[in-house]
């Protein structure tokens, strides 16, 4: 029986560059980086701190993951910007927007008050976009929307 994800892939067109960017910019840490076989494929997995058993795999299209007609046609997808790679949760959107923001990070949407929380919408240096959710009950209902939000 399946008992929780572990590993999730970003597909990413240079796996240096995107190594910088969630290292420095939003703070995750390298778990593994290596090279396996002999054709040379990177195994490039980082994650958040506090959370250990979850890690993601940036991974470049090619083989032996896919055909190189596919791989060319991922890569147009990923540098199109049209891939969302999920959802990253914090304690304070408003406060990671800013210092994020200040690392460089390109934004698509600011903070916003949402039903579930408050929610922005950034990239990474790839294309692929990213939700980063304060959820409801981690916010401070005691703080007025307005004085929290720019």
């Amino acid at each position: 029986m399946i008992t929780k994800l572990g590993l999730a892939t970003i597909w990413v067109l240079d796996q240096d560059s995107a190594k910088r960017f969630f290292t420095e910019k939003l703070g995750l840490e390298v778990r593994d980086d290596m090279t396996l076989g002999e054709g040379g494929m990177r195994w490039l997995t980082l994650g958040a701190k506090d959370q250990p058993d979850l890690s993601l795999t940036l991974m470049v299209p090619g083989p032996p993951s896919m055909d190189p007609e596919s791989a060319a046609q991922m890569r147009a997808l990923i540098a199109k910007g049209v891939l969302g790679a999920g959802a990253f949760t914090t304690d304070d959107c408003q406060g990671d927007y800013e210092a994020m923001s200040a690392k460089g990070v390109e934004f698509v949407q600011k903070p916003e008050k949402r039903p579930y929380g408050i929610e922005a919408v950034f990239r990474d240096d790839s294309g692929c976009w990213y939700s980063l959710t304060q959820p409801s009950e981690k916010l401070d209902e005691t703080v007025p929307w307005n004085d929290c939000a720019s």
